[in-house]
């Protein structure tokens, strides 16, 4: 006879477990009228790429689908809202190993045309700005993952970055 557990979610087998990906949300803010894209820079209090240029990132919690992980992380990290619904596939990042995932990382990374509010540094203590950027003068200084993902976004290049394979 199957084992029935007590709650809906069947148990998980402890090798799924342990090589669990980490699961991020990143999103591309896309003003096409004026071609730009808002990012942020990391503060010198970043757990990690201190200084560098980023977009909005960060990641799911236990339980959070993507998509709800993108909206929540934009709204905490520059204050704009977008609705899940709007939220297009933009690029696909799938690390190997990154700083808080030693099993690796997958990032979704999203755009969105429409939103509302202006952008505004809501997290001072992790960033030194947020702002609009020129799509056409994305800073030399910016996380190679996520760089590449918009880059790929804006020229229409590959869909899926690897990252340490």
């Amino acid at each position: 006879m199957a084992q029935r557990t007590t709650d809906d979610q069947p148990k998980a087998l402890p090798p799924a477990l342990e090589s669990m990906t980490l699961l991020v949300a990143a999103v591309i803010v896309h003003d096409k009228a004026t071609n730009r894209v808002v990012l942020l820079q990391r503060s010198q209090n970043a757990k990690f790429a201190q200084g560098m240029w980023d977009l909005p990132v960060g990641k799911s919690e236990p339980g959070e689908p993507v998509t709800e992980t993108a909206v929540r992380e934009l709204y905490e990290e520059t204050g704009l809202t977008v609705k899940p619904e709007a939220l297009k596939v933009a690029h696909i990042i799938h690390g190997a190993w990154g700083v808080e995932a030693p099993n690796g990382f997958l990032t979704i990374v999203f755009a969105a045309h429409e939103w509302t509010g202006e952008p505004e540094n809501r997290e001072p203590r992790k960033h030194a700005q947020v702002c609009w950027a020129d799509a056409d003068a994305i800073p030399e200084e910016f996380v190679n993952t996520t760089a590449s993902a918009l880059h790929r976004y804006l020229t229409g290049g590959p869909e899926v970055s690897l990252d340490g394979w």
